[in-house]
């Protein structure tokens, strides 16, 4: 029993000191690096001592608490930069637009919320799901009426409010009828083995951002006609 909570003690320690480095890297804040890992260390063993206090005192919860992380599903979630600020390391730490802004997969995405005015409406979501399209679920559409789109302010925010969800949802609560920002439904099916959303496919699903959950989906979903 002492080997086993000296393990995960040991182990809580160094997630602590890996998460703080990696969150100078986000922001790239190379000169706070060495304090920054100071700091870490010296908070990793005050969180070991607890942590050995806590599975002594209340084993069940810490074992609830180790499958509860957030895990992303799908082929493209290989895609996605495994360090620096488009990671999933770095994601979670910034609001949702932000956050796309720097996923390759997005970058169009990224333009037209951009053109839409909608950048700062999304950040400060306090809680949302976004259904976001690849560049290639945008290059799929006709250069010409992808360039009226953007063009027109309206009709681009209602497309994209409508791959917004006003709530967090992860794999599980997403699937059904889900209520837009935008004020049409979208219908989500299957699991993380396959899953779709208005027949789009998920490629890479439940990432985490500071006050989302992104869905990447392989093509621009349309809000039904008024």
């Amino acid at each position: 029993m002492k080997n086993t909570t000296f393990r995960r003690t040991s182990a809580a320690a160094v997630a602590t000191l890996a998460l703080s480095l990696s969150l100078v890297a986000c922001g790239d804040e190379a000169d706070e690096a060495a304090d920054t890992a100071s700091e870490a260390t010296s908070a990793a063993g005050d969180a070991a001592s607890d942590a050995t206090e806590e599975a002594s005192e209340s084993p069940s919860e810490d074992a609830a608490g180790e499958g509860a992380e957030a895990q992303t599903f799908g082929e493209a979630c290989s895609a996605v930069p495994t360090s620096g600020p488009g990671s999933f390391d770095c994601m979670v730490q910034d609001p949702v637009a932000t956050a796309a802004s720097n996923n390759p997969l997005l970058s169009t995405l990224v333009e037209a919320v951009t053109a839409a005015d909608l950048v700062g409406t999304l950040n400060d979501l306090p809680a949302a799901t976004v259904f976001a399209p690849t560049n290639d679920a945008f290059a799929a559409i006709p250069k010409k009426d992808l360039k009226a789109v953007l063009a027109d302010k309206e009709l681009l925010s209602s497309i994209l409010t409508y791959h917004v969800i006003g709530e967090q949802l992860d794999p599980e609560a997403v699937v059904g009828e889900q209520e837009s920002v935008q004020g049409g439904t979208v219908e989500v099916e299957g699991d993380t083995d396959g899953m779709t959303v208005n027949g789009a496919n998920v490629l890479c699903g439940n990432i985490p951002t500071a006050n989302a959950t992104v869905y990447v989906i392989d093509q621009v979903l349309m809000p039904p006609a008024n």
